[in-house]
């Protein structure tokens, strides 16, 4: 039953994909003919919506289809590498935004989570001024109670939306078995790894669905920045915060798009803007941890220019290497130092060592010596990055996620920073950054740090050693028992063997066309589409 609900739920997909005119494949990829006839379906929707560019239409599907089809999409934005640059681009604005859900049921979730009627935790409860396709945001206002930090204090409760973890659950599992089926049917798709791109969209959703999991992003954050000048996020009220509800401070500031606003209360936009770069590199180099949607919407000025970011429910992490790779290819590019950007991948075990450090320096040389040319606006950092990572799919480089949220927030950062400074210099901000966090990892503190987490896993390894000795030698026994007794395979349990594997392919060959003109199509345009 739960093939059929995938193929039905995905057959829904596939027509309002056609009925905005989306192209469900690329031309040059050979389909069977009966797929060929959505084709000419797309096409000729798309032709009746001309005037609108592919990636607006696709948009546009994706708004209709509902919550899960929106995150879907704007996780895709982070994926050129699967969808396209210029679908990407069309996906980056896509708004996440949705009808509010009622007072009543706002009070209902809280009550449920906490225990307790609004009217009893909030002097005031306002409708929603924020509603997305997960959760909607209320401002309300404390009372004084145990559980809170002062009565009259402003704070901002976002709930999640009713049955939302219901609605989720079903669309990943159809995204799930489309994502196998062109592992399965498209070959070159394998590369970029359809299913692990829906896995990373299953488990980001998870933690976005979980409000204590953004409760604890924001505390570990928190930690992080407290030192950070010009740069804060708003506190947990972890008494009034639960699965489904996140109570936090009000965040009283101009939003940053408001520029006209900020330059009449003689605030420094150059000062803004580095701040907001800065911020985001010293978050991902230094802490390895940092806000993957750092857009306009996210960000607001306090009246001491303080930047103060919201919404921590997408959070990216570094690990170390990550961190050391990252550092090691801007001071590469800085310095115009290919061989050493080159070397940095192959040891990090990116690019495989039989391509030749020489020639793929050269591809790098390629991507950095068009920017000296440049001034200072018009060199992109994240632009870069995208190249670079573009380059190394010729070098057989497999797609690293993590490395791929960076890139993309770092898009989205310095069109903040350059909507505040168009003359911005990326890299005079970068340098800084990268070497401070070069010489803390070179300080004696920093080769202390590393020996202790080499010196740990080396215990974990050496303690681990007697048991991977005894499943050493049952193994070895196991082995000398078979040679010895010899494998049998009688008729019995051949044909049942045979049984079972009847059984388990007669719904597949009974559905197989439903399945090709289902989910295929759809399949590759979501993940090749180019």
């Amino acid at each position: 039953m739960t093939t059929l609900n995938n193929i039905l739920r995905l057959m829904r997909a596939g027509w309002v994909f056609i009925v905005y005119g989306v192209q469900l494949f690329p031309t040059d990829v050979e389909v069977p003919v009966i797929l060929k006839l959505f084709r000419s379906l797309s096409s000729l929707f798309g032709r009746f919506k001309s005037d609108q560019p592919h990636g607006q239409r696709l948009a546009h599907a994706l708004t209709k289809l509902g919550p899960s089809y929106i995150k879907l999409g704007q996780f895709l934005a982070t994926r050129d590498d699967v969808i396209g640059s210029e679908n990407a681009r069309e996906l980056a604005k896509l708004q996440d935004r949705l009808p509010p859900f009622s007072m009543d049921q706002a009070r209902k979730t809280i009550f449920q989570e906490l225990g307790r009627n609004t009217e009893e935790i909030f002097e005031t409860f306002e409708p929603s001024v924020a509603a997305a396709s997960i959760a909607q945001v209320h401002k309300a206002v404390l009372k004084e109670s145990p559980e809170t930090t002062g009565a009259g204090r402003e704070v901002a409760v976002k709930i999640l939306r009713p049955g939302i973890e219901q609605r989720f659950q079903k669309d990943l599992q159809s995204y799930f078995f489309a994502a196998r089926l062109i592992e399965n049917f498209h070959s070159g798709s394998r590369r970029l790894k359809p299913v692990a791109v829906v896995d990373t969209l299953a488990k980001s959703v998870e933690l976005e669905m979980d409000l204590r999991m953004e409760a604890a992003a924001i505390s570990e954050f928190s930690e992080n920045v407290a030192n950070d000048e010009g740069f804060r996020i708003p506190r947990v009220e972890w008494g009034l915060s639960a699965k489904r509800v996140l109570t936090l401070d009000w965040v009283d500031g101009i939003p940053i798009t408001n520029v006209a606003e900020l330059e009449s209360k003689g605030m420094d936009l150059k000062r803004l803007a580095r701040l907001v770069v800065q911020s985001f590199l010293r978050h991902a180099m230094r802490d390895g941890f940092f806000h993957a949607d750092m857009h306009q919407g996210n960000l607001f000025v306090d009246s001491e220019e303080n930047i103060v970011a919201v919404d921590f429910g997408i959070m990216g992490r570094l690990g170390l290497k990550e961190r050391h790779f990252l550092a090691e290819i801007l001071r590469g590019f800085l310095n115009r130092d290919y061989k050493r950007v080159a070397r940095v991948h192959m040891e990090a075990g990116y690019v495989p060592l039989h391509h030749g450090e020489d020639n793929f320096a050269q591809a790098l040389r390629a991507i950095g010596e068009p920017l000296m040319d440049k001034t200072a606006d018009e060199i992109s950092m994240a632009r870069l990055l995208g190249q670079l990572f573009q380059v190394t799919e010729m070098f057989d480089m497999e797609t690293r996620p993590e490395l791929i949220m960076l890139q993309k927030t770092m898009v989205v950062v310095e069109g903040v920073g350059r909507s505040l400074d168009p003359n911005l210099n990326m890299w005079e901000l970068a340098e800084p950054v990268v070497q401070e966090w070069i010489q803390l990892e070179l300080s004696p503190d920093g080769r202390l740090q590393d020996a202790a987490e080499g010196a740990a896993s080396l215990g974990k390894l050496v303690g681990e050693i007697p048991s991977i000795l005894m499943r050493a030698e049952r193994t070895a026994e196991s082995l000398s028992d078979m040679a010895s007794e010899g494998l049998r395979l009688d008729n019995a349990t051949i044909e049942k063997l045979a049984r079972e594997q009847s059984k388990q392919n007669r719904l597949a060959r009974v559905g197989i066309w439903i399945l090709a003109i289902a989910l295929v199509f759809i399949a590759i345009n979501l993940f090749i589409l180019r």
